[in-house]
């Protein structure tokens, strides 16, 4: 499922910026961006993502600005200094070069500063950080929420569409036996002509034809699908993986259906329903 949430958050004098974004993909692909000096909390945001997001492709962006000074501190490698000196010197008298020694000369040289930075706590780093990504979190799944609410009407309206397409396929479905009947009778009629026609005959193989194109299982099933995949999205969590699997189920019906229906009228309302089915597929893989 798509969806987008962002936090700013300054704690204990940090700013931290978190922005989740995330597009469909059947399983979850978590992928974390943050600056060096809180890599080590990359395994923690990947779990808080897992724990609030079952599948979709989820990318975490963060960054970090210090708003007070971090207390660094830049000395003299005086030892050093005295060293690169006392060298240089050296090289202007035994070999006679012209002495261009600088401030910015020395600079450069390695080892000349020495560089103390404070002790960071890391724990603290971290919770810091990780209740600003909760913040991100709870902006993601609003939006998230506002979306899938949108998807379950649309599945609802699907779905009693389908509904009231099963119940054309059912009414039809009787009436096909009927006409086949009133057609075998006809036939018999015009090819035995004035001989007497058989009755339980006839009953017999439009009892036959109506085993044969009987959809009554097949539309009890549908319409059980159906009412499941409506107690699914009122029962709320995760169900796009449940859907996925029902709806092969529905399909497999109205395949079956499809196979049985002989008159093109109830055909094109068969095709309906898959159409139907295939637009509920579509939405499917938006549902987390």
């Amino acid at each position: 499922m798509t969806g987008y949430g962002r936090a700013v958050e300054t704690v204990n004098g940090r700013e931290f910026t978190v922005e989740i974004r995330s597009v469909n993909n059947r399983y979850l692909d978590c992928s974390v961006k943050l600056p060096r000096a809180v890599s080590f909390a990359e395994d923690a945001v990947k779990q808080a993502v897992k724990a609030a997001v079952s599948r979709g492709k989820v990318d975490v962006f963060i960054t970090m600005r210090s708003e007070a000074s971090d207390d660094t501190k830049i000395t003299l490698n005086n030892a050093v200094v005295e060293g690169y000196l006392g060298a240089m010197r050296q090289m202007v008298t035994e070999f006679n070069v012209h002495d261009d020694i600088s401030v910015s000369t020395l600079s450069r040289l390695p080892e000349v500063f020495l560089i103390e930075k404070p002790e960071v706590d890391e724990e603290q780093l971290l919770n810091d950080l990780m209740s600003v990504v909760a913040k991100a979190l709870e902006g993601y799944d609003a939006m998230r929420c506002t979306e899938g609410k949108a998807l379950e009407n649309d599945l609802r309206t699907r779905g009693n569409t389908i509904l009231e397409l099963v119940a054309q396929v059912e009414a039809g479905n009787a009436q096909t036996v009927i006409d086949y009947r009133a057609r075998l009778e006809a036939k018999l009629q015009e090819v035995l002509a004035s001989t007497t026609i058989d009755q339980s005959r006839i009953l017999t193989e439009a009892a036959i034809f109506a085993d044969k194109v009987a959809v009554d299982e097949e539309t009890v099933r549908l319409r059980s699908h159906l009412d499941q995949m409506n107690t699914m999205l009122t029962g709320g969590g995760a169900v796009g993986r449940k859907l996925d699997f029902l709806l092969q189920e529905m399909n497999r019906e109205a395949n079956t259906i499809g196979s049985k229906c002989t008159d093109v009228r109830l055909a094109r309302i068969v095709v309906d329903i898959k159409a139907e089915l295939e637009k509920i597929r579509e939405q499917t893989q938006n549902i987390e």
